[in-house]
Order: C-alpha cells, then sequence, then structure tokens
C-alpha cells in the first residue's frame, strides 16, 4: 500500500511497484486522480488524518488478503515563514499528515505485516521523510520540525521491531521537482514554485520511485535503513550549484 498516491512520488511509485508485480493499494484523499494510475491498482479514498477512515481501511485490507508492505508517502510542506511569523495552522496541519498520518496508518496495520511476515519471512514500513529530517534552513522549521519527528518515528520503530522480520527503512529525497510540492507550499504562486528547480536538474518522482523499489527488493536479510537520494547539484540543504555556479 502507498499513501499520498494521488500525484508526485506516491504516485509514480505506485506505478512502478505495480510494474514490478506488486498488487498495489494506492490511498490518498482524491479518489478522482487514483482512478487513472492504472492496472494492477487498487484506488482506495483515505484521509491519513482520520481514525476512523485508517480504522476502516486496516480493515479493508484484512478482508481482501492482508499486507506485505507499506509506504507511508502522504505528507507536505505549507509555507516559509520565519519562526517569528509561523502559522500555527500550517503547523499543526505538518505534523497531522507527515508525523501522526505515518503513525496513524503504520499502527493499524502492523498486525497485518506481522502476519504475512509468518508466512513470507519478511514485510516492510518504508517512510518517506526528506533531506529537512536532517538538517534545517531558514523558513523551514515547521516542515524541518515535522519531518525530523517523522524520522524519529522511523528509528524508534525499527529498534522496537529489532528481532522480528519487519524492515523499516527511511527514504529521504532532496529536491523532487513535482506537479504540486512547491506550489502547494507556496498556495498556488507558479512562479515561485518554479522557481526553486530553476538552474539545475532536479529529482523526478520516478527517482525516488526506483529507490523504494529497490529497497523493497532486498533479500529479506538485507535491510536498508536510511537511503538519502538528492539531485547531483544539491551538495546540502544550503547549496545548489545552479547554471554550474
Amino acid at each position: 500500500m502507498v499513501t499520498g498516491a494521488s500525484s508526485g512520488i506516491g504516485a509514480a511509485t505506485a506505478r512502478r511497484l505495480a510494474a514490478d508485480g506488486w498488487s498495489v493499494v494506492a490511498a490518498a484523499r482524491r479518489a478522482d486522480r487514483l482512478a487513472s494510475l492504472g492496472d494492477g491498482i487498487e484506488a482506495y479514498p483515505l484521509d491519513v488524518t482520520s481514525d476512523d477512515a485508517v480504522a476502516a481501511l486496516a480493515a479493508h485490507l484484512t478482508a481482501t488478503g492482508g499486507l506485505d508492505a507499506v509506504v507511508n508517502n502522504a505528507g507536505g510542506a505549507f509555507g516559509l515563514d520565519r519562526v517569528e511569523d509561523a502559522d500555527l495552522a500550517q503547523w499543526q496541519r505538518m505534523y497531522d499528515v507527515n508525523v501522526l498520518g505515518a503513525l496513524r496508518v503504520t499502527k493499524a496495520v502492523l498486525p497485518l505485516l506481522r502476519a504475512s511476515a509468518a508466512v513470507t519471512g519478511g514485510s516492510d514500513v518504508v517512510v518517506l521523510t526528506s533531506t529537512a529530517a536532517y538538517a534545517t534552513y531558514e523558513g523551514g522549521s515547521g516542515y524541518t520540525a515535522a519531518k525530523h519527528a517523522e524520522r524519529m518515528f522511523a528509528t524508534t520503530l525499527r529498534w522496537e521491531l529489532a528481532g522480528e522480520p519487519l524492515r523499516v527503512v527511511q527514504i529521504a529525497p532532496g529536491a523532487v521537482a513535482t506537479e504540486e510540492f512547491s506550489l502547494v507550499r507556496f498556495d498556488g504562486d507558479a512562479a515561485r514554485a518554479a522557481a526553486v528547480y530553476e538552474g539545475y536538474q532536479p529529482l523526478v518522482a520516478d527517482d525516488v520511485a526506483d529507490a523504494i523499489a529497490w529497497t523493497l527488493s532486498r533479500p529479506a536479510y538485507v535491510s536498508i535503513d536510511e537511503l538519502v537520494i538528492r539531485p547531483r547539484a544539491q551538495a546540502s540543504n544550503w547549496k545548489t550549484v545552479r547554471n554550474g555556479v
């Protein structure tokens, strides 16, 4: 199952895993967009911030054959304000979707993953964070705080599951040019969103989907605990080489 699968990295991951032979449940709020993902992908409308919706999802997965892997991709950045100008509603939204959404979904499906692992020898929890989970930047305190928390959630879960046949994989992409991430962050300002990716080649959603598929395809005894993937031009959160300079 892939959450946040209606666009960007989530949609690319759902398509890539289906192409690799997985039976994929693509979950997201926008059911109309899920319907266009293609063959081998079941569309499931889901709001990861709703306890009732996630409980219903777990019941659906139980009734339809269980679950071998979950990709916690739902998330997003909202705003780029200084701390003194922080919009508390945006901070709340980032925590609700990025952190509590991943927690809520993972907690609900862990029994299914354990049941699958008992038969297959291994199941997976994948958590999509960001390079923002490792470092901050001016204006990014809300998003980096949420992604740091999500990274710690994944790390702690890995320690708590040690000894069980379950892997917890954290994947942290740098700059990824998708149709919505920066557009949403800047409240629909297309020019400001486009400027984020000018002057260099950013990652695209398929690059991250490829990394996710690779981690899931490793032998069951091999765990890719953490994987940072950036554009070559992005040396760090603070340094991106644009136009060769």
